[in-house]
């Protein structure tokens, strides 16, 4: 069983900054891919960024690229996800994932999610 805990949601003005955080409880998380997603109510689940655990390697989904970035802190045990420039349309709740066979392009469709989910953190841009 992985546990993930996420953090870092709150309320931003457009163009604002947050840094959101999951972190792995019982669980190294370097031995994972780890994804982020993101879902509106009524709206399918989707993805938005990826950090490969064998080589670091990092995908996004077109929607947040450029603004997101995403990052790992092996002694924190804590992937990151640096979001910049927020717009309106990214308030959802994200979600990091991650199971032992889900890997990074997986965040370009919703076919094959992660099988564990923290609890999520809610994002909201409003002015």
């Amino acid at each position: 069983q992985v546990q993930l805990v996420e953090s870092g949601g709150g309320l931003v003005q457009p163009g604002g900054s947050l840094r959101l955080s999951c972190q792995g409880s019982d669980v190294n998380l370097d031995n994972y891919n780890i994804g982020w997603y993101r879902q509106v109510p009524g709206k399918q689940r989707e993805g938005v960024s990826g950090i490969s655990g064998a080589d670091g390697s990092v995908n996004y989904t077109e929607p947040v690229k450029g603004r997101f970035n995403i990052s790992r802190d092996s002694a924190k045990n804590t992937v990151y996800l640096q979001m910049n420039n927020l717009k309106p349309e990214d308030k959802a709740a994200y979600y990091c994932g991650t199971d032992l066979y889900w890997v990074c392009e997986h965040i370009n469709h919703d076919r094959r999610p992660p099988r564990y989910w923290g609890q999520g953190t809610q994002v909201t841009v409003s002015s």
